[in-house]
């Protein structure tokens, strides 16, 4: 089967301008020399891109606290989910060593109880730290995402890679102003302690759930539960209200021919 190249599309005017090169060079010679179709064969590859594109989207699905501890015996990097864990360590580590400065230049013999403490009079200002040192600081935790597939509850496949993207958004501390959260195909799960209220709290936020998974109505098909009760649940379509029939609606019918016309405007402005 022959294959006709569609001058309306990129790849095939290039094909025909290859041909037309390869033409000219055949009436100009009388046959194809090997190193003119080189020379022609190399510009005319020049014309396409051989790149795989990857549709990626790169997203933050947390963040860690990265503890890097160096001394003359060794460099070593940890990972912690919050500061004070990290400081943590960093102290108890600390205390282990006290023996080699307690009672010299200005150490107590006993370490200080409070973590940050001991250790910023352990390692002294960041410019007297020599041949040993510590930097702790913050860092986001991302990852790429492919191009989602065509997003259907009833696709285990689709469901299953939708699951397996879901990120958690934890608090970054105490003074943070956001809650914590689960998010899964633009769906906002939080579930925090609320201290007004004296309850465990769980919100459900839709308004930036995938567009495949809303109904025609605008509803999203959930089922809450809790333990094994069911709390909440709109699988099933709410039925659509049942029109009057028989002397019902023949009376209303007969009431609306008789009304007297404006009725429904001295209505509304009531």
């Amino acid at each position: 089967m022959l294959i006709k190249p569609d001058p309306a599309t990129p790849a095939g005017r290039a094909i025909i301008d290859l041909a037309d090169l390869m033409d000219h060079l055949q009436e100009r010679t009388g046959e194809w020399p090997g190193a003119d179709t080189v020379d022609i064969l190399e510009g005319w590859l020049r014309r396409f891109t051989f790149a795989v594109a990857e549709d990626l989207t790169t997203q933050t699905a947390g963040r860690a606290w990265v503890l890097r501890q160096w001394d003359r015996h060794g460099d070593d990097v940890t990972l912690w989910s919050d500061e004070a864990s990290a400081l943590a360590s960093l102290a108890q580590e600390v205390r282990r060593s006290w023996d080699d400065v307690s009672g010299t230049d200005g150490f107590p013999f006993r370490p200080p109880a409070d973590d940050q403490t001991v250790v910023d009079l352990y390692y002294g200002p960041e410019t007297s730290r020599g041949d040993a040192g510590y930097t702790l600081y913050p860092a986001d935790i991302s990852r790429h995402l492919r191009a989602p597939l065509s997003l259907k509850l009833s696709d285990d496949e689709a469901c299953a890679q939708a699951n397996s993207s879901a990120v958690f958004h934890p608090m970054h501390g105490p003074d943070d102003e956001g809650l914590p959260c689960i998010e899964l195909a633009g769906i906002l799960v939080f579930a925090y302690l609320d201290a007004d209220r004296e309850a465990v709290r769980v919100s459900v936020h839709l308004d930036t759930t995938d567009v495949q998974l809303v109904r025609a109505d605008g509803t999203v098909p959930m089922q809450v539960e809790i333990e094994t009760a069911t709390v909440f649940d709109n699988l099933t379509p709410m039925p659509a209200p049942a029109g009057l029939t028989g002397w019902k609606a023949w009376i209303r019918r007969l009431a609306r021919r008789t009304a007297p016309s404006g009725s429904g405007q001295r209505r509304q402005g009531g």
